[in-house]
C-alpha cells in the first residue's frame, strides 16, 4: 500500500533526509587515499547521532554498520571494514540512511579518490545523469514507469547496464515502502504518481553487465564481471507543482 504524506509528516520526512544529505556530503569531503572504509563509516555513524538521528542502516537486517560503503566492482552494500583501504583512482559509493523523529532518510553517491580513469569518470557521469531524468519524470499525473523508462534509456543509450535485481522504492516511517521504483520499464505503467508520495530514486549501473554476484558475506554486491559500478540516489516528494528534493543539505 503506498502511503501518501501529509504536510507535517513531510516536514518531517524533511528533515531526516537533510540530515542524511549532510552526512553524505561530510563523506565526500572525509575521502581520502589511505584511509579504510570503516573509518569513513565512524564518521558517518558520529555525525547522524551528533544530529540527534539514528543510522537506520545498523542493525537493518542484520547489516553491522551505519552506513554502506562499496568500492569500484561493488555496487551496494559494501560492509565497512578497517581491512578495506581506499586507494587513490577508487571509485567509492557511499549510501546513508537516517531514522529521525519517526522517519527515514536515505541518499547514495559515488565519489572519485582523486584522479580516477576516463571509464570511472564517464560511468559516474551517466549514472548521475540518469537520476536526475529520472527525477524530471517524478510529476503529479506521470507513472512510476515514466521515471524508470527515463533512467533505463539513459543508461542504455550511453552503453552501460541497469542492475534489474535491486530497484528504488517508497519511504516514510519504514525505509522501504510501496512502491518499487525501478530502473528499467515501460513509461505510462506502474502506479499513478499522486501529491504526497515519497519516493527514492537510485539509479544503479554496471559498466559492462546487467548481472551481479552476492559476495559471500551475504550483502555486497558486484559486477558480475568485475568491472565498475556507480549508485546515485534523491529522495523525493511528489508535489502539486515539480518534485522537492528532500535529501539536500539545506533546504
Amino acid at each position: 500500500m503506498i502511503k501518501i504524506k501529509s504536510s507535517a509528516e513531510l516536514q518531517k520526512m524533511l528533515r531526516s533526509n537533510e540530515i542524511a544529505a549532510q552526512a553524505l556530503a561530510l563523506a565526500g569531503r572525509s575521502i581520502k587515499a589511505g584511509m579504510s572504509t570503516w573509518e569513513l563509516d565512524k564518521i558517518i555513524h558520529d555525525f547522524i547521532v551528533s544530529k540527534g538521528a539514528v543510522p537506520s542502516s545498523l542493525g537493518y537486517c542484520g547489516f553491522p554498520n551505519s552506513a554502506c560503503i562499496s568500492v569500484n566492482e561493488e555496487l551496494i552494500h559494501g560492509i565497512p571494514s578497517k581491512k578495506k583501504i581506499i586507494k587513490e583512482g577508487d571509485i567509492v559509493t557511499v549510501d546513508v540512511t537516517t531514522l529521525f523523529d519517526g522517519f527515514q532518510g536515505d541518499n547514495a553517491r559515488t565519489f572519485k579518490v582523486g584522479t580516477v580513469s576516463p571509464n570511472a569518470e564517464r560511468l559516474m557521469k551517466i549514472t548521475e545523469e540518469a537520476l536526475w531524468k529520472g527525477i524530471e519524470q517524478a510529476v503529479a499525473g506521470n507513472r512510476v514507469g515514466d521515471i524508470s523508462a527515463a533512467v533505463q534509456q539513459h543508461v542504455e543509450s550511453n552503453g552501460y547496464h541497469v542492475v534489474r535485481q535491486y530497484v528504488g522504492h517508497g519511504i516514510g516511517t519504514e525505509m522501504h515502502e510501496d512502491p518499487e521504483v525501478p530502473n528499467f520499464g515501460k513509461a505510462g505503467r506502474g502506479p499513478r504518481l499522486v501529491p504526497g508520495m515519497t519516493i527514492c530514486i537510485e539509479p544503479m549501473v554496471n559498466e559492462t553487465t546487467p548481472d551481479v554476484k552476492v559476495l559471500s558475506d551475504k550483502w555486497t554486491v558486484v559486477e558480475a564481471n568485475g568491472n565498475l559500478s556507480a549508485h546515485f540516489e534523491h529522495c523525493i516528494a511528489i508535489t502539486n507543482d515539480k518534485p522537492m528534493i528532500l535529501t539536500l543539505e539545506s533546504h
